[in-house]
């Protein structure tokens, strides 16, 4: 089976606001979609939904005027044009089920490529039962500073992309061969994959 054309890839990362009693409920803030080589093919803030209670400031450098420009996009159409974007396509990203969950958007398991997943790179951290961050797998596969200040959604993508084309061609030869690379989301997420 040949591998996949680099134009069925887009790597995914989102940025979140928190909603309800002490902000602990999370919402969507921004979207960011780059393709294979990390251009950006979406970027966008989206209203809010509800009163948001935390803005998370400190990591996300998101604040309130943000999610007020005109060109916020209200949820429902960010909701309707990433479900479009994402047809047929194989998501690369970290701890996907996170972005899906807050998108509200399933996708089919076997068209993701999740970095926090691949049992070789948590193997490689001696790390084969839990998620490693993705500063941390940046710093240390790829002696790459990610997340340093605020979270960027759009170096996020990039960054989970560079790692999984590091090492795309054992990962698909994996799965070429019937044999999946990588540990299983968190079983609460299980909604968020087709």
């Amino acid at each position: 089976m040949a591998p996949p054309s680099t134009e069925q890839f887009l790597a995914l990362s989102c940025a979140n606001v928190g909603v309800g009693p002490g902000g602990t409920t999370t919402m969507l803030a921004r979207v960011s979609i780059v393709d294979y080589k990390g251009a950006v093919v979406f970027d966008k803030f989206v209203s809010p939904t509800m009163p948001v209670t935390d803005y998370r400031t400190v990591t996300t450098g998101i604040t309130s005027a943000h999610l007020q420009l005109p060109e916020a996009w209200p949820f429902q159409a960010v909701q309707q044009h990433v479900a479009n974007l994402f047809k047929g396509k194989i998501l690369v990203g970290h701890s996907i089920w996170n972005d899906l969950s807050v998108l509200g958007i399933p996708h089919p398991a076997v068209a993701t490529r999740d970095v926090a997943l691949y049992q070789p790179f948590r193997n490689a951290l001696r790390s084969p039962h839990q998620s490693v961050g993705l500063s941390t797998l940046s710093f240390q596969l790829l002696c790459r500073r990610c997340q340093e200040g605020q979270i960027n959604p759009v170096e996020n993508a990039r960054v989970a992309l560079d790692l999984y084309r590091s090492d795309a061609d054992d990962w698909e030869g994996s799965i070429g061969r019937g044999n999946w690379p990588c540990a299983l989301p968190p079983s609460t997420f299980s909604r968020c994959y087709l």
